[in-house]
């Protein structure tokens, strides 16, 4: 492979670390990234997300000079595309923003250009990409379109974007080799290839599967709620069977991936889709009763103590020891809190400052709330002990006690 020069396109929780991985495996990287501040900032040397070992890579990279922001693409010989790819109201997939970033480096490829679509979309995108290229005057056969999915755990992502198996999908056959050959100069996991709808769907069947076994752990947990069962101990005995494997219940389903992803199966297949739709349903339904929950508790509150409960909201982040908030059910269920007339504590130990809330660290919050409830179960809430409180966990943190 002799490309050495990238240009990606998005520098959030995917780009900016692929960005400095490769400028750290001496390609020369111009990162693009329509916030001015966000660009500042890594020019900077700096970070403008948590991710553990982020820092050090992207200060390495600016720094030999391999890593440069900017707000507008340049011509390079490969072109990654990783922005979101959100859905608009009524889940319909939104890929508005892999179009915008597909026209705006039309006019800089040339010849024998890879072109890598790496957010999670709609089956049919990649091809999409093709289709505005070549309505932008690009002469699509002579370039290389392909679709090669992200699947890092955040928390891990630095070590995983090398160990990581990937699945390359091009538009032809001479596109996926291509492809394949510009990942494995940096992957050590192996490189699958496929064609491009299969990558596709690949990554949202993976992100469905894991979204389908998360509603079974958190219908359990209504369930053994209503029963007067602890789930935590149900799941515990339950997983003691060699054929068993029930995962850990929450309050819903956030993140970029596993709670929009499946709904671009479900828009496309309509009512053959039946278990992955009634799966985001019920991950859907678990943050609702999950309000309702907090809501009736506070309003018995209310009636005994004649004031406003006070609820301390333990993490806003969508899982454990990260600072991403999308599609947080933890973010949700306090902004509806607060909506709703509730006087909530937000804590997020991730964050340094929020432009929407005034957090307040983990031990003034418990000590100044009537209610505690803990939605994310970070490292900071482990061995927190707690009396004459009501206490919610809807993370299982406390079980770690």
């Amino acid at each position: 492979m002799q490309s050495k020069t990238v240009c990606i396109m998005g520098l959030g929780y995917i780009g900016l670390p692929t960005a400095a991985l490769l400028a750290n495996r001496k390609y020369h990287v111009h990162g693009v990234d329509v916030v001015q501040s966000t660009v500042d900032t890594i020019n900077q040397g700096n970070i403008h997300i948590v991710e553990p070992d982020l820092d050090t890579f992207v200060r390495s990279a600016v720094n030999s000079g391999n890593l440069i922001a900017d707000t507008k693409p340049k011509e390079a010989d490969v072109f990654i595309i990783a922005v979101p790819t959100p859905f608009h109201e009524g889940y319909v997939p939104n890929i508005d923003y892999v179009v915008s970033a597909t026209e705006s480096i039309a006019p800089y490829i040339k010849a024998g250009n890879i072109v890598i679509l790496e957010s999670t979309s709609p089956v049919g995108t990649t091809e999409k990409i093709a289709e505005v290229l070549e309505s932008k005057g690009v002469n699509i056969s002579k370039i290389h379109i392909a679709h090669c999915p992200e699947r890092v755990l955040p928390g891990q992502i630095m070590r995983e974007l090398v160990e990581n198996d990937r699945i390359v999908g091009g538009l032809n056959e001479e596109a996926t080799k291509e492809t394949a050959a510009f990942y494995k100069t940096f992957v050590s996991g192996q490189i699958l290839q496929t064609d491009a709808k299969t990558a596709e769907m690949a990554k949202l069947t993976e992100n469905s599967y894991r979204d389908v076994n998360i509603a079974f752990a958190n219908e359990l947990s209504i369930l053994s709620d209503k029963f007067g069962i602890n789930v935590w101990e149900l799941i515990s005995l339950a997983n003691r069977h060699p054929r068993v494997n029930i995962l850990q219940p929450g309050a819903g389903v956030g993140g970029h991936c596993i709670a929009v992803d499946p709904w671009f199966i479900v828009h496309a297949g309509g009512d053959d889709a039946k278990i992955i739709r009634t799966a985001r349903e019920v991950n859907t339904y678990k943050t609702e009763w999950v309000i309702e929950k907090i809501k009736n508790a506070a309003l018995t509150f209310e009636k005994e103590n004649g004031r406003t409960a006070k609820v301390a909201c333990m993490g806003l982040a969508f899982k454990p020891n990260i600072d991403d908030l999308r599609e947080s059910p933890a973010l949700y269920i306090t902004r509806r809190l607060i909506t709703d007339g509730l006087e909530v504590l937000p804590v997020e130990p991730n964050l340094k400052s929020s432009d929407e809330f005034d957090l307040v660290q983990d031990a003034e919050a418990i000590n100044q709330a009537d209610i505690i409830v803990f939605m994310v179960a970070h490292d900071e809430f482990k061995g927190i002990r707690i009396f004459g409180k009501e206490v919610f966990d809807f993370c299982g943190v406390t079980n770690h006690n």
